[in-house]
């Protein structure tokens, strides 16, 4: 089977990852997603979405930053017409091997290489080494043989090498799975020092209670992902206007939100700035003219935000320094930003036969 087959046979399968700190891959295996530990990034819940599965928040089950693995799972998640499996055959130097994720947000990317070396010790565990390229945002999703079976889930790269890639051995994930399944209870912080299953309900105070060791994951999943000023702030606000921010959230300062055609994004940058973007339709071949005096004269009406062009699409935008920020102005604008975009779009699309955006409907 070749790489193009492997990826539309199992599509349905991989998963996108998404936290304030990042995003990455899993994929299913019975009724969980698999993926890695640094992925779900010590939290209990992180954004989920896939083809047949809409962003929404599932759960983070098993947690062990030994072997860099965690389950999750969501109750609404339905079997694949054709589910992966873990491979039971031997790896061996020279397998094709088959790397599917998310790298850099490129949604269902997958690549193919070779196994440069089945089993390369790193620290305490073997590693597959592959030359297939893997990059930020391919963590945690699987690599495939030519069966299509897994035989890894992509874990690390070398920075600033020439597609040095690695990934965890099946044999890991299923005896991770093995063990996690014979406890028949969630909620699972493995401990890296004496490599027992700890219920999370019997940390005190962040320590083992089997060998006393400290938890620096139970005190990231207690304490979970706290915004703090003027992100703090913008979330308060969205969440004023009926806003899900866990499910808009796409980073720390980042955040997505779909209102009929429009979509909004609103970033947050280094520098101070807030941009509200709604990114409507493109300029049509006819009526241009007066698709643009339709747009100086509603600049002209609008109070906080304002039309442009960039290159041939049209925005709809809000702008403001952190420090000019208000609860009480930035409700105004935002909500006014998040109910005009989709009347404007529809607007432009009819009145002046602007085109309608192409959209990739996974981003």
């Amino acid at each position: 089977m070749n790489t193009q087959l492997i990826l539309n046979r199992y599509i349905d399968n991989i998963i996108q990852i998404m936290t304030p700190y990042g995003s990455g891959t899993g994929f299913i295996i019975d009724d969980l997603i698999i993926t890695n530990s640094h992925v779900v990034g010590g939290l209990s819940e992180v954004v989920i979405s896939a083809k047949k599965i809409k962003r929404c928040i599932a759960r983070v089950i098993y947690d062990d930053p030994y072997y860099d693995l965690a389950f999750i799972r969501h109750e609404n998640l339905t079997k694949a017409q054709n589910p992966l499996r873990l491979s039971e055959e031997v790896i061996e130097d020279g397998d094709v091997a088959i790397a599917i994720g998310h790298p850099y947000g490129l949604n269902y990317t997958s690549t193919e290489g070779i196994v440069s070396k089945a089993a390369r010790l790193q620290g305490d565990l073997e590693y597959i080494q592959i030359d297939a390229a893997i990059n930020p945002g391919n963590s945690g999703g699987p690599l495939l043989n030519v069966k299509g079976d897994v035989i890894g889930i992509n874990t690390f790269i070398i920075q600033n090498s020439n597609n040095l890639g690695f990934a965890l051995p099946y044999y890991y994930v299923q005896e991770a799975l093995n063990e996690f399944n014979a406890l028949e209870k969630e909620n699972i912080i493995k401990c890296p020092s004496c490599k027992n299953l700890i219920e999370e309900k019997n940390i005190l105070n962040d320590y083992c209670p089997a060998c006393g060791s400290k938890l620096e994951l139970a005190k990231k999943r207690r304490k979970g992902y706290k915004p703090t000023a003027t992100t703090k702030l913008l979330e308060e606000i969205l969440e004023s206007l009926q806003v899900n921010v866990t499910l808009a959230r796409r980073s720390q300062s980042s955040w997505r939100i779909e209102r009929g055609s429009a979509r909004i994004d609103i970033n947050y940058y280094e520098n101070g700035i807030i941009i509200g973007d709604a990114r409507l339709c493109s300029i049509p071949k006819n009526n241009i003219d007066a698709l643009y005096d339709y747009l100086l004269e509603e600049n002209e009406k609008l109070t906080y935000l304002q039309f442009s062009i960039s290159e041939n699409t049209i925005y709809l935008s809000y702008l403001i320094i952190d420090t000019s920020l208000s609860a009480k102005e930035g409700k105004i604008a935002l909500e006014r930003l998040l109910s005009y975009s989709d009347k404007y779009d529809d607007i432009l699309i009819h009145r002046f036969e602007a085109i309608p955006l192409k959209r990739d409907e996974d981003e």
